[in-house]
């Protein structure tokens, strides 16, 4: 079995845009969990509950496209929130095979009380790192090529 020596290990830890990526989304989910705990809340939840805040109810697919997640994933974390009455699940009156997912007034409510925190904890960000724009900007061209 060949070896792989140290210095490949380095060189992907120090290169690597997909292991750097990782470690950052792990460090913020971090973050913004605890940010959000006093809520009973997740930075998930948190980006579930604010894709779903918009004037006409998605159903599962083109919500899991705008999140990146396949609609397993997607209908599995919906299902706490739907527990809490966060969300609710109705039949699609012009597809009875789909479901459309909304706010309920809990869920509108919650997502009201988290966007200060969501605020704080972001102007810190910016802070400590300066604009995230261009950031944000290249993570998504990043999303939109790597799908």
């Amino acid at each position: 079995m060949a070896e792989i020596p140290f210095e490949t290990t380095l060189h992907v830890r120090d290169t690597c845009l997909c292991l750097a990526t990782q470690r950052a989304a792990r460090a913020l989910a971090r973050r913004f969990d605890d940010a959000f705990r006093p809520l009973s809340l997740t930075n998930g939840q948190f980006s579930l509950l604010m894709a779903l805040n918009r004037p006409k109810p998605p159903s599962i697919a083109p919500l899991a496209e705008f999140l990146a997640m396949d609609r397993t994933t997607l209908t599995a974390a919906l299902k706490p929130l739907e527990r809490r009455g966060l969300i609710s699940v109705a039949v699609d009156p012009d597809d009875r095979r789909g479901r459309l997912l909304r706010l309920t007034a809990k869920g509108r409510g919650l997502l009201a009380r988290a966007l200060p925190i969501w605020k704080e904890h972001h102007a810190l960000l910016e802070q400590q790192t300066g604009p995230i724009v261009p950031l944000h900007s290249g993570l998504a061209m990043l999303a939109r090529i790597a799908s």
